[in-house]
């Protein structure tokens, strides 16, 4: 029995999961930046619907808080991002500003406007205390530096975290790693964990798009964002132990087929590894080393190519779903309907069904707006396993219940347009209605002054 697995094998204190849901910001719009990502470009320059898209990302949130798991809320970011275009040499009012990004290259004032923070599967890595050396919880922001829109984000996102989980003898918050090609993070996008107690010891399953030094294998049409060197730092950072840790590469096939991250083409929890058969670089190796450190009750179910092919696996986001414990040993699994509407998809689903599997219920959410902009159910949430004591020092404002979901909806409801396109993100008083809807979401989520137009003179 390896060292990991005596580990996985010892009592540990109860806990949980949490999944802290994006809540989809006011300028959600399809601007197809996303170069990889097939879902986004393609819907590029439709118009979208901020309120929708944000009703449905919380009726998600509330349902399965109704299920009784502990379902989080992480607020958006400020869009436009006009204090960046500020640090880019542009003056004058708010208002002057915009009006001059907007006759600029095309796309550019769209990018500074991108509600791509509801991806909060990039926000972060995050190691639970049972596996991290000095006992917290350790949180690395992504820098997510392949994307100009999303490296925007990594300042706010850390200090975002600090709000949510503010005890520092408890959670540790990471600034991002340098924005270097070399150290491409993307989060938990490409990161999961599998454990028999959530408040133990536990496996982190770390996957990655190419090495930068020494490797060999890589894509040709779209790029790997996410590298070896990456995870390799924020294990460190986060005092991992080499019988604790997985690294893994991506197929390079898949990412040329669109699957910009792995949680496109895999998702696991506990002891269960859902994925396709074509998800890793020498799977029969990466299948092993989990095997032997997660020990005999690790269970992986591989859908085969000739029941879903990758292209409907993108298609459909079968695997950009979540795996949730149901407390019984089995696991639900969370779907876009777009799993529904794929023929392929919906017929390996039944089969799944009937089958004696880790997994034996499925769950279907209308998640439109989101998925057109390139991301399901996965996408929108960050996992944080927490313990009893670590879940009563989080931001209790931002546990979802009925008495929030029925103060933010009527937020929604109040500052969200129904309808943005591009052309709509000239408009000065655009920016008015974010700040003054971002202003009381920070009071109802009890953040404090995090924003960077709450924050005039401080370091943004």
């Amino acid at each position: 029995m390896s060292e990991q697995t005596s580990r996985l094998a010892g009592a540990a204190a109860p806990g949980v999961e949490a999944n802290f849901d994006g809540l989809v910001g006011p300028t959600h719009h399809y601007g197809g930046h996303s170069f990889g990502n097939v879902a986004s470009t393609g819907n590029a320059k439709q118009l979208a619907n901020p309120r929708e898209a944000a009703l449905q990302g919380l009726a998600k949130m509330k349902a399965l808080a109704d299920l009784g798991y502990r379902q989080g809320v992480f607020a958006p970011q400020e869009r436009p991002a006009v204090w960046m275009l500020r640090e880019l040499g542009y003056s004058g009012s708010d208002s002057e500003i915009i009006a001059a990004v907007g006759n600029t290259q095309p796309g550019y004032l769209s990018a500074m406007c991108s509600a791509s923070s509801m991806w909060t599967a990039n926000a972060a890595t995050v190691s639970p205390s049972g596996d991290t050396a000095d006992g917290r919880v350790h949180f690395t922001v992504a820098n997510l530096q392949n994307k100009f829109h999303r490296a925007l984000e990594h300042r706010q996102t850390a200090r975002t975290l600090r709000a949510m989980f503010p005890d520092s003898s408890r959670f540790a918050v990471h600034e991002a790693l340098p924005m270097l090609a070399a150290l491409g993070d993307e989060g938990a996008a490409n990161h999961t964990r599998f454990c028999r107690d959530y408040a133990g010891a536990g496996v982190e399953f770390f996957v990655y798009g190419r090495q930068h030094w020494g490797g060999r294998h890589e894509p040709s049409r779209f790029p790997a964002r996410h590298t070896l060197e990456a995870s390799q730092a924020v294990a460190r950072r986060h005092g991992l132990t080499a019988a604790g840790t997985v690294f893994a590469q991506q197929n390079p096939a898949v990412i040329d087929a669109g699957v910009f991250h792995n949680d496109v083409i895999s998702v696991g929890n506990q002891q269960v590894l859902f994925t396709h058969q074509d998800a890793f670089w020498d799977s029969a190796s990466v299948y092993a080393e989990l095997r032997a450190k997660c020990g005999p009750d690790f269970q992986i179910i591989e859908v085969p190519r000739s029941a879903v092919s990758v292209a409907e696996a993108v298609k459909s986001y079968l695997f950009n779903s979540q795996l949730l414990a149901k407390g019984d040993g089995r696991q639900r699994l969370v779907v876009p309907e777009e799993c529904r509407n794929t023929p392929a998809v919906w017929a390996y689903l039944q089969d799944l069904l009937s089958r004696n599997t880790a997994i034996d219920e499925v769950l279907v959410f209308d998640l439109k707006q989101s998925m057109q902009n390139g991301g399901g159910p996965a996408c929108l949430r960050l996992r944080v396993a927490l313990n009893e004591a670590e879940i009563a020092a989080v931001n209790p404002a931002l546990w979802m219940n009925d008495a929030l979901y029925a103060r933010l909806t009527g937020w929604v409801q109040q500052h969200y347009r129904d309808r943005l396109g591009e052309a709509d993100l000239l408009d000065p008083q655009l920016v008015v209605e974010v700040r003054s809807a971002l202003d009381e979401l920070t009071q109802i989520l009890q953040l404090g002054s995090i924003y960077p137009f709450q924050r005039a003179g401080s370091d943004l």
